[in-house]
């Protein structure tokens, strides 16, 4: 098998902020794996947060290909090399493109589910003024979308922001994501005051790296809490057992398809719910999570809306749900 890449830029439609930082745009890495003339793609977009530049995907890349060129035929069971998750799922993601293409059928098929169907996806409305985060939800409502997510911070007026989106949206489902910004109990005091808006779930309200203190908010919250980077793998799932009510699955975030069906597994073992996230990301980064919504209570693949051109196409959502092309693979071509 041949490993080639290319790099690009990915634009926003208008600076995305949350309680860590902002973005207008990121890099965009293309990966192309080839047998006997067909052609599977994955994505790995870099992030600061990850740690995760052009530099480093380069390097992981380049051991990849020397790795898929001993390969005569397709695998699906990569080795745990690259160690970087992103650039795994990247991977990951064009050998099922490449293997479903072969068989003529879309990567679901691949993971024995039941038949595909359209599923909604949550829209994300960003940290901004109340009277923005109101309007950005009424419009998004009549455009379709059944699901919002609010990302929030620390600030007092959070909770009256909130209400703002559920004034604007009354019959929307809502999430809230502090990106992880709050203290447990300042977590508990911010969710009992945003518990009135009839949130279903909030991911990761306190830092990552202490599930004790996320599972401590999860037993005191009015709301259902879902773990996001404290949920990276199976054995992270398997440590917190039932102390949360959820995960969230990022395939960038746990190495590919194979991984986050692990994770899902190992979720539903303990009874916990799951939802399926994403980085923002090309259509092309975000469909291998859309082939795995037939698992995941909560679809939130809303990272392709955010641009402000899509290289990709083959998913849908802008109406609220996401749809496949049916086109064997992933689903997607370039626009």
């Amino acid at each position: 098998m041949k490993l080639r890449w290319h790099t690009g830029k990915l634009r926003l439609l208008e600076p995305f902020r949350i309680s860590r930082s902002v973005m207008s745009e990121r890099d965009v890495v293309t990966v192309a794996v080839e047998h006997d003339g067909v052609v599977g793609y994955g994505e790995v977009v870099t992030s600061v947060y990850y740690g995760l530049d052009l530099a480093r995907i380069d390097a992981a890349l380049t051991e990849v290909r020397d790795l898929l060129a001993q390969h005569r035929e397709p695998v699906l069971d990569l080795p745990a090399t690259p160690a970087d998750p992103g650039v795994r799922a990247a991977v990951d993601a064009a050998l099922h493109d490449l293997v479903a293409k072969l068989r003529g059928v879309g990567v679901h098929a691949l993971l024995a589910t039941a038949p595909w169907r359209p599923v909604p996806t949550a829209r994300t409305i960003g940290i901004t003024t109340p009277e923005r985060t109101r309007r950005a939800a009424r419009e998004l409502a009549a455009r379709g979308f059944t699901v919002l997510k609010v990302k929030v911070d620390g600030s007092d007026g959070e909770p009256d922001r909130v209400a703002a989106v559920r004034e604007a949206a009354p019959h929307a489902r809502l999430l809230l994501d502090p990106n992880g910004a709050w203290e447990p109990d300042q977590a508990v005091r911010m969710l009992a005051a945003m518990a009135a808006s009839d949130v279903e779930a909030v991911e990761q309200p306190t830092r990552p790296g202490d599930p004790d203190a996320l599972a401590e908010v999860a037993a005191r919250s009015p709301v259902p809490v879902i773990a996001d980077e404290d949920a990276a793998t199976a054995s992270d799932v398997r440590a917190l057992g039932d102390r949360v009510h959820g995960v969230n699955v990022k395939l960038p975030k746990c190495g590919g398809i194979r991984a986050a069906r692990e994770i899902i597994d190992t979720a539903r073992e303990r009874g916990l719910d799951v939802m399926l996230g994403c980085l923002v990301a090309s259509s092309l980064g975000i469909a291998p999570a859309v082939h795995l919504a037939g698992f995941a209570r909560w679809v939130d693949l809303d990272g392709h809306l955010l641009l402000a051109h899509d290289p990709w196409t083959g998913i849908g959502g802008a109406d609220g749900v996401l749809r496949l092309s049916g086109d064997p693979g992933l689903g997607v071509r370039p626009t």
